[in-house]
């Protein structure tokens, strides 16, 4: 992005957009709280890879972090996952409104083009003989 400040939403969509991410945001869920190594050997992706993906989150505030001696342990922020699932639904419901809206105009063409091809008038005629 272009010097600008991404938006919470922009986060959050940046956050939860990358199957990695969303597989890690899964095992903290069901796990509680875990280290970058303890999650780097339940996935295909390295310890490196895993962080990074966990700063991502934790930027987005997905999950937070806190240091217990040497190790950082992360957890979701439950508050923070409903608002985000809350987010994403309000932008499902305003697509599906609007997907309503395309296939209705649709419809509605199909109705009125096949309704002129069906009555007595008919379309002009195209003379397809070479001129002489």
């Amino acid at each position: 992005m272009s010097g600008r400040a991404r938006t919470y939403d922009e986060e959050v969509w940046l956050a939860v957009a990358d199957p990695s991410r969303r597989s890690l945001l899964e095992l903290l869920i069901n796990r509680g709280e875990a280290t970058a190594s303890g999650l780097a050997s339940e996935v295909p992706f390295s310890r490196q890879a895993v962080a990074k993906h966990l700063a991502v989150l934790e930027k987005a505030n997905l999950v937070s972090s806190r240091r217990q001696g040497r190790e950082v342990l992360f957890a979701v922020r439950p508050t923070e996952i409903d608002s985000a699932a809350q987010m994403l639904v309000n932008v499902g419901t305003a697509w599906d409104s609007r997907l309503q809206s395309i296939k209705r105009i649709a419809e509605e063409l199909h109705r009125s083009t096949t309704t002129f091809g069906d009555s007595n008038q008919s379309e002009p005629s195209r003379d397809t003989t070479p001129p002489q």
